[in-house]
Order: C-alpha cells, then structure tokens, then sequence
C-alpha cells in the first residue's frame, strides 16, 4: 500500500457507490475526530426543527467547517457514524448527505444507528467523524 489512505470493498462483500466498506490510513499525516454534531448553527439555533432533510444538511455543513477548520475536506473522511431517530426517513437524511458524498470517488466507512432519542427532544440526526489527513 503506496497511499495513506485506502479505500477497500474486497470481493465477498456488498459494493456501494455511498459507503466503503474498509478504510485504512498508513503514514504520516494527521487524524481528526470530529464529535456528534447535530442541527445546530453558529448562532446556536436548532435548524430544520421536524425535518430530518433539514437537519442532515446543517449537520453536514457543520462536519464541513470542522473539516475546512483542520485543512481538511469530505474526501479526506474514512469513517461516519449516523444516529437517526426511530421513526424518521431514513431516505431523506440519505438524499441530504449526497450532495456532500455523492461526488467523492473513495466514500467513507459509514455506519448507521436508529435509536429512540438523542441529547435534545428536537434532534433527529447526530453525525459524528473521522477523517485522516497525509503531511504534504
């Protein structure tokens, strides 16, 4: 492995054009953890409050800026884990998310929870990250 950074869907297991299913890092280069975020603005204002759309997409521009804060990207991503609440559209966070995953040539390892509540009564997602970023 010449990469830092690899992306694998080994025969014998299920390819899809949204998720890998292994990621590894090797080298130099900086790991970066990204805590769960949720639908919450800058001006600390929940976003999209019944909308799970909505709330994807504020928890996906927040992963941006914590990205962008590390000099980081969606490409440099390797691992998502999503918790959604019982009872919302799956299909509908899927379709939010695609706007910022949907070019990447390599996705990142995802994983996906439904459980009944999170921290707050109006959050529908919480989106947490890992993304690995190589020394130049």
């Amino acid at each position: 492995m010449n990469q830092p950074i690899q992306h694998i869907n080994p025969e014998g297991l299920f390819k899809s054009p949204a998720f890998s299913q292994i990621v590894t890092t090797q080298g130099n280069g900086k790991t970066i953890y990204i805590g769960g975020q949720n639908a919450v603005n800058a001006q600390s204002q929940i976003v999209g409050k019944g909308d799970l759309f909505e709330q994807t997409e504020q928890v996906m521009q927040n992963i941006e800026t914590a990205l962008a804060a590390c000099g980081a990207t969606f490409a440099n991503l390797i691992k998502l884990t999503i918790y959604i609440v019982q009872g919302e559209d799956l299909h509908q966070g899927f379709q939010a998310s695609q706007k910022y995953l949907g070019g990447l040539k390599n996705p990142p390892a995802i994983t996906g929870f439904f459980v009944a509540a999170l921290t707050n009564p109006d959050f529908l997602v919480e989106i947490d990250a890992i993304a690995f970023l190589p020394e130049k």
